[in-house]
């Protein structure tokens, strides 16, 4: 169909599928693999034969997590441009943070912004918005220091999940408590909460045995580039807990996730019982 009105039409195909690579587990899931095959084969062969038409009246944009080499990829990469976009590590995130202050001609040294990524995470529009806040707040010739992303940031949740196990760890259950209930009155809803404490241990857990028979921990956590920071944080973490306790943390906090769903009781006591038991 013509671009009517328009002298292009915008056409975006986002996670097609069209560029993974296709497993053959059984007959059903093969005859799967060759239809997709076959698509993949047509729609290169049509970007071959009509590239010129394509051109002229058509933006064609493939938005893929993951891409291999098949015949539809070296098509576009013949008639088209692909550009791959890397999540910035923290070290760039810092520097580009620091950046976009000098632009608005305020202060922050590398330390502070070390910290507003640890603290905030690495999403970069959650970044853009937090460092936005923080300079207007300083306004030209201020500087940001940890008082004010302490005071004005909001806190990354998996950040304020290593915040709450960190305390617990350091037997200071008032505190862990203090940060469970915010995290609740914050509107967070408390499966969510379950789910990424009993995964939090679960890292804890697994970087405890990876020391223990000399495994290497970015793989054993399945760490994605951009997070190899983590290690030396579940490292740091895990020194406060032992084998056995992380063990029967993540044993607790299955049973109370299958209570919770039976009935049997209620999911924030029962939240509450598992950090009080492990400080007792």
């Amino acid at each position: 169909m013509p671009p009517f009105g328009f002298k292009k039409k915008l056409i975006i195909v986002k996670n097609s599928g069209l560029f993974k690579r296709h497993k053959t587990d059984d007959e059903e899931r093969e005859e799967d693999v060759k239809v997709q095959n076959k698509m993949e084969n047509i729609l290169a062969k049509y970007i071959e034969e009509n590239i010129d038409l394509i051109k002229e009246s058509v933006v064609l944009v493939f938005v893929e997590t993951t891409v291999i080499k098949n015949k539809l990829q070296k098509a576009i990469q013949e008639y088209g441009t692909v550009l791959e976009f890397k999540r910035l590590k923290p070290a760039q995130l810092s520097e580009m943070i620091r950046k976009i202050c000098a632009q608005y001609k305020v202060n922050i040294d590398v330390q502070t912004a070390n910290l507003f990524i640890d603290i905030c995470g690495l999403n970069m529009q959650n970044l853009i918005n937090e460092i936005r806040k923080l300079i207007e707040y300083v306004g030209p010739n201020g500087t940001i220091t940890e008082a004010e992303i302490n005071l004005l940031s909001i806190k990354d949740f998996d950040s304020v999940i290593f915040d709450l196990t960190d305390n617990l760890g350091k037997k200071n259950i008032k505190k862990a408590l203090e940060i469970l209930h915010e995290l609740i009155y914050n509107k967070e809803p408390i499966q969510k909460i379950l789910i990424t404490l009993y995964g939090h241990f679960k890292k804890l857990y697994i970087t405890i045995l990876a020391k223990k028979y000399n495994k290497n921990l970015a793989e054993s956590l399945n760490l994605k580039p951009n997070q190899m920071f983590l290690t030396t944080k579940y490292s740091m973490q895990a020194r406060y807990f032992k084998e056995e306790e992380l063990l029967n943390i993540l044993k607790q906090l299955i049973n109370l996730d299958y209570n919770a769903k039976k009935g049997l009781i209620d999911i924030n006591i029962g939240l509450d019982t598992v950090l009080c038991t492990y400080c007792s």
